[in-house]
């Protein structure tokens, strides 16, 4: 009789134990699925053209013309190019900020190196940055205040000659 007690006992201990098991599997499948994300499927945003951007030497020459999407308020900004895998070269991202002042970009979560152009409010670059390391934290300040920034694919700037003193000018969506 004693030993059918401690059976049923047995059988309730590795039921119960069965179950954690069973659920700690199920936590850890939902856990996985839905908030561990590996960076392969992070969602990617599409380009999507707002505008139209020239860079224009001191003497009114048109040096390169690209196709924009325009990051005018706080959320864009903050989210930029990341999480892109690619970006065509005739392409780029606008930044406008309310105010002219100095700014600093870094590459976080962005996968395509740029080439980072610091604009003025009188729409005069003042500073560029080429080449940036991909996924890092490195700061890439202006070295003047600047209310725009303009990003393109790495190697733009030397292939089309852009350079501290040209200018930029663009048509499209702006909602300040």
């Amino acid at each position: 009789m004693k030993k059918r007690a401690n059976s049923k006992k047995k059988l309730n201990t590795t039921q119960i134990i069965a179950g954690i098991v069973a659920i700690l599997l199920i936590i850890f499948f939902i856990v996985k699925e839905f908030v561990i994300k590996p960076k392969s499927e992070m969602i990617e945003y599409p380009f999507t053209k707002e505008g139209e951007l020239v860079f224009i030497d001191s003497t009114g020459f048109q040096k390169a013309k690209i196709d924009i999407e325009i990051a005018d308020d706080e959320y864009q900004r903050e989210l930029g190019l990341m999480n892109r895998k690619s970006m065509q070269e005739n392409q780029g991202m606008l930044f406008i900020f309310p105010y002219e002042r100095l700014q600093s970009f870094w590459m976080r979560n962005t996968f395509i190196s740029l080439d980072m152009i610091f604009v003025d409010a009188n729409k005069i670059i003042v500073t560029i940055h080429k080449n940036t390391q991909v996924l890092s934290d490195q700061s890439y300040p202006s070295s003047k205040p600047a209310k725009y920034v303009v990003e393109v694919i790495a190697g733009f700037t030397d292939k089309h000659n852009i350079q501290i003193g040209d200018k930029i000018e663009w048509i499209g969506k702006v909602k300040l």
